[in-house]
């Protein structure tokens, strides 16, 4: 089955978000398909959009998995963007929670280190 993911995040300013979100996700491919919304593709057929949808901003549960967490959140940090809080599931799963400035909650995740 082919499927692409569009996770999308109502925000209250829609330059602030573009901003808070090209700082946490660095240098991937975004666009504009209209004067309300911004999208970024961050891996092939995935992509994270913010939509200026005032009512519904602070609301959105996000989460992405990467492949490199330490490298992710150390990319992000050097962008001005620190994760609120980590933390380290039973199984080994590691988490760290970003919020964007309306407080969506954007969680990055990674595989137990050594996997």
């Amino acid at each position: 089955m082919d499927v692409d993911l569009f996770a999308g995040v109502a925000v209250s300013d829609l330059p602030r978000a573009v901003r808070w979100f090209e700082r946490l996700l660095g240098e991937v491919g975004s666009f504009a398909p209209n004067d309300t919304e911004r999208v970024w593709t961050i891996a092939e057929h995935r992509h994270v959009y913010v939509e200026l949808y005032p009512d519904h901003a602070g609301c959105a549960r996000v989460t992405l998995f990467v492949g490199d967490l330490e490298g992710f959140v150390s990319a992000a940090a050097g962008r001005g963007v620190h994760p609120e809080t980590r933390e380290t599931y039973w199984n080994g799963v590691r988490k760290a929670l970003y919020r964007d400035p309306d407080g969506n909650e954007i969680g990055v995740g990674g595989a137990p280190v050594g996997d």
